[in-house]
């Protein structure tokens, strides 16, 4: 009797906190930067989160259903809502490593680095071969400028990287999308601690034979670090999306800022902020350069 009443109690709290979201999503902002922006989520067009909601109602103490529900409110946005079921999750599942990550990277999301870190840092410590926690671990330091803190995490997350890739066949396409993305985030990270030794070393194992996947922009802007692209060929900012002047545009302007061109970098960063891809990586990056010029 005892479970059967926490399982309804359960059930009606993820209601009800999708109902009161639901009618205040239309008037208030996911987030408010430190520039002073606004930011809103976005419809559920295809109802995926309602879909999510009946599922978890079912099956209230599920936790892969919970995490479920979470990235469908990510998908529209709603990033507060993902927070929140995140946080009932891990009142059911203190020891489950994912519920931390997902939830941490969910701040970040919503420019709480330093609640992010602590949830990361929480899920290494339960889980310290997942690819996923120490690149947003690392990122959350870079983003509150720790470059040095960052570096750690991003060099454990390089190595689960290279042990993940051993594990793929040879030749496979996209076997090193993971090492791409940890490789850029590591060699931008080594060259703002202007060690340039270290960023030398990252860009000498990649390569142009490299299998990649998903992660290209990331690969453009790496051969772009080693001379093999030019910056011409990464984006055109007239034409590219808003999520594209995000991604490509933030190392581009980052390059230009720790080679000594902080004009040229802020006009990236102020492009990147001045559209609506507010939840990118490259986005929040930019603000936040902007926020410690």
């Amino acid at each position: 009797m005892i479970m059967v009443r926490f399982l309804l109690m359960s059930a009606l709290l993820f209601a009800g906190v999708s109902v009161a979201a639901q009618t205040e999503n239309a008037a208030k902002p996911e987030v408010i930067s430190k520039l002073g922006q606004k930011y809103y989520s976005n419809r559920d067009e295809k109802g995926e989160i309602r879909t999510a909601e009946q599922k978890l109602a079912a099956d209230p103490a599920n936790i892969d259903l919970i995490i479920a529900l979470g990235r469908a409110q990510a998908n529209a946005w709603r990033y507060n809502d993902a927070i929140a079921t995140y946080t009932k999750g891990i009142a059911l599942a203190p020891a489950d490593a994912r519920l931390y990550r997902h939830r941490g990277h969910r701040y970040i999301s919503t420019r709480q680095f330093d609640k992010a870190v602590k949830d990361m840092k929480r899920a290494s410590e339960l889980n310290d071969k997942d690819f996923d926690i120490w690149y947003h671990l690392g990122l959350a330091y870079y983003l509150r400028g720790e470059f040095s803190k960052a570096a750690d995490a991003y060099r454990k997350c390089y190595a689960v990287a290279e042990n993940d890739r051993s594990k793929t066949d040879v030749g496979k396409e996209g076997r090193d999308d993971s090492v791409i993305a940890i490789s850029d985030w590591l060699y931008m990270t080594y060259r703002r601690m202007k060690n340039d030794a270290g960023a030398a070393a990252i860009l000498e194992k990649i390569t142009p034979e490299m299998k990649v996947k998903e992660n290209k922009s990331y690969y453009d802007r790496l051969l772009f670090y080693k001379g093999l692209n030019r910056e011409s060929d990464l984006i055109n900012v007239e034409k590219a999306t808003d999520l594209e002047i995000a991604t490509v545009g933030y190392g581009i302007g980052n390059w230009h800022l720790y080679n000594g061109n902080r004009a040229k970098a802020e006009d990236y960063f102020r492009r990147i902020v001045g559209g609506k891809y507010w939840p990118a990586f490259g986005f929040i990056a930019a603000e936040a350069e902007l926020v410690r010029r």
